[in-house]
């Protein structure tokens, strides 16, 4: 075998003459201290009796079929780092902490998922290139994951040595006092985060909470209580909404910093992680209602940097450290100087091209701690842009490391309704923890070599199957002729184009890149059937897939209608009998969305997302 066949590539594997065949009722030895090495071992234990292995848990012991656990940093590279040994007296994992052997466990777990329990004889050294490995899910916009969702992908990422993840907030916490904000989202209780840090940090990962604190704060400034704390409390147009709504908090009036320390005083106590992303990004009406005398004195940068001094300010007296997204101080570099010294600016950006290299320059010559945070690229596309992530993915984790960045963390947004179903990212997810921990991975990235990994550690489908679907499906948008950024061709037109006027369609669609694009969907999905997936919600994986196959149908026959009518005419100027066939193509995908989301999300956002499909079913009214 070869370092590339498991997921997240070791960075040195050296083969051995003989191996070893696990059999049932193997010891699992546990070098002292064996306690803090339970949790562990119970979950090596549990992935073992799930691919037919029995093993039993005693203290101490490198006698031949165990396998042997111990922490033990002589000769090893770091933090998280371990050795994986297999030859005919046993399996001996050795890390340099207890993340290191957990890390040992995750990579011996993959290789018996590759060959059954007859194992290869081998050495791997292995250590990660990042020390912080992240995942950020969008929880607010509008999809709220179940419980039984999110603990069943922190299994997964952390089985992919993702150390850290976060959920992206703006009202998706049930807040002491502001019932008005949460009441119909489905929030997270305290109980609930409570439950989700304990599970992350038996698989150390560090659940980092994250509350918008600046702009992204229109659920909360839609209500009459903090409508009067909006920079422009008339409302703008912005990205987030089809409704003018207000959207950023003023930053000269007190009343907007009184209601973050309410906010990070009832959020920040369920976390055990000592960090906090406070967002601060895009705040697009920064000048243009309450602070435009301030912004006009000494500038809307210099206005930012005051706000973002005070938010540190009450960070600080939590015992927190700051977190913040960089796109805005990043418009007057030379205040980067100003920061405060141990914030750590999150630099982001989700095209291929995005400038990685020179973005993080302004943080890194000055000493400021930054991560690099690319993102799956599954919002605004129904189904992805893989080419555009893995590109996106890579050259952070390329430039990210030059730079010293201290981390890579994942994005994964859900603007315009999180339409995406929740498996399209996974492509994403699995290629950003394979680069995250090691950049050589990140060196020339392809579809075709993330395709059976895709299956086989994602999906469970050792046919090879559903990895080619879910890229190739993600792929789907370039046959168009038509790219654009932050989103696709066929989002934008299923998304009912002439209700935004941010969104036109570009002229040079064409009826024959529309074609084309229909029969790479067909091409796409054909082996949906043979797949076959070891994971409980195979059927419903199978089911998600389709609906995407089925909206990215719908928009294709959508553009090729507006093509014929004109581009320049709203959608009910299409022919009747054609309006009357996609009005029931979209009467079906509507249902179709509503039945798959409360299999994985919660209730509150639903009809928020359903929205965007509905205003499509109407226009063809």
């Amino acid at each position: 075998m070869h370092a590339t066949d498991l997921l997240v590539a070791p960075r040195t594997l050296t083969h051995r003459d003989e191996g070893l065949t696990l059999a049932s009722g193997l010891l699992l030895a546990l070098d002292p201290p064996a306690a803090p090495l339970l949790p562990c071992a119970h979950r090596l234990q549990r992935e073992l009796a799930g691919l037919g292995l029995q093993a039993e848990l005693v203290a101490a012991g490198r006698d031949a079929g165990r396998i042997a656990l111990r922490v033990d940093s002589t000769g090893l590279m770091g933090p998280e780092s371990y050795r994986l040994e297999i030859g005919p007296l046993g399996v001996h994992i050795t890390g340099a902490d207890l993340a290191g052997v957990f890390y040992g466990t995750c990579t011996l777990v993959q290789l018996v998922q590759l060959h059954g329990p007859t194992l290869p004889g081998m050495e791997i050294e292995d250590w990660p290139d990042f020390a912080h490995r992240g995942v950020m899910l969008d929880v607010s916009r509008d999809r709220v994951p179940r419980m039984e969702m999110l603990l069943d992908w922190i299994d997964l990422l952390a089985s992919w040595k993702i150390n850290q993840l976060q959920l992206y907030m703006e009202h998706t916490f049930a807040y002491r006092g502001h019932d008005v904000v949460w009441r119909d989202a489905s929030p997270f209780t305290g109980e609930q985060i409570l439950l989700l840090d304990a599970y992350c940090r038996e698989r150390h990962v560090e659940l980092v909470p994250n509350q918008n604190s600046f702009g992204h704060m229109h659920r909360w400034l839609v209500h009459d209580p903090y409508r009067t704390l909006a920079e422009c409390p008339e409302g703008i147009d912005h990205p987030f909404s089809p409704d003018r709504e207000p959207y950023s908090l003023c930053p000269t009036d007190p009343g907007s910093l009184a209601l973050l320390q309410d906010l990070y005083g009832q959020l920040l106590p369920h976390f055990t992680s000592r960090q906090v992303n406070t967002g601060l990004d895009e705040t697009f009406d920064l000048g243009r209602g309450r602070s435009a005398g301030r912004c006009a004195q000494i500038g809307p940068e210099r206005v930012y940097l005051e706000f973002l001094r005070e938010v540190h300010r009450l960070v600080g007296q939590t015992g927190h450290r700051m977190q913040f997204w960089g796109d805005i101080i990043l418009k007057r570099p030379e205040l980067v100087l100003e920061l405060p010294r141990d914030a750590v600016a999150l630099e982001w950006g989700y095209e291929a091209d995005h400038p990685f290299e020179v973005h993080t320059r302004h943080f890194a010559d000055v000493g400021l701690e930054f991560y690099v945070c690319p993102g799956t690229s599954s919002w605004n596309s129904i189904a992805g842009r893989t080419d555009n992530a893995l590109s996106n993915l890579a050259h952070a984790s390329v430039c990210g490391h030059a730079a010293g960045a201290a981390g890579l963390l994942i994005t994964d947004w859900g603007d315009n309704g999180h339409l995406q179903p929740p498996p399209v990212s996974l492509a994403g997810f699995a290629a950003g923890a394979a680069f995250a921990w090691n950049r050589e991975q990140a060196s020339d990235p392809d579809s075709q070599t993330l395709a059976p990994l895709l299956s086989r550690h994602a999906f469970r489908d050792g046919t090879g199957s559903m990895g080619r679907v879910a890229l190739e499906l993600g792929n789907v948008y370039l046959a168009t002729g038509v790219t654009l950024r932050n989103g696709t061709i066929l989002s934008r037109l299923l998304l009912t184009p002439d209700a935004w006027p941010e969104t036109r369609i570009p002229s040079t669609l064409t009826a024959a890149g529309l074609e084309h694009a229909l029969e790479r969907i067909e091409a796409a999905v054909r082996p949906l059937d043979s797949a076959t997936m070891g994971r409980p919600d195979a059927e419903l994986i199978r089911a998600e897939y389709r609906w995407a196959a089925q909206a990215l149908e719908l928009a294709c026959r959508i553009g090729l209608a507006r093509l014929e009518s004109g581009l320049d005419r709203p959608l009910q100027a299409v022919a009747h009998p054609v309006r009357s066939t996609l009005r029931e193509a979209a009467r079906h995908l509507l249902e179709g969305h509503r039945t798959l989301w409360l299999q994985r999300s919660r209730s509150g956002g639903l009809e928020d997302s359903a929205v965007r499909l509905r205003r499509t079913l109407e226009a063809l009214v």
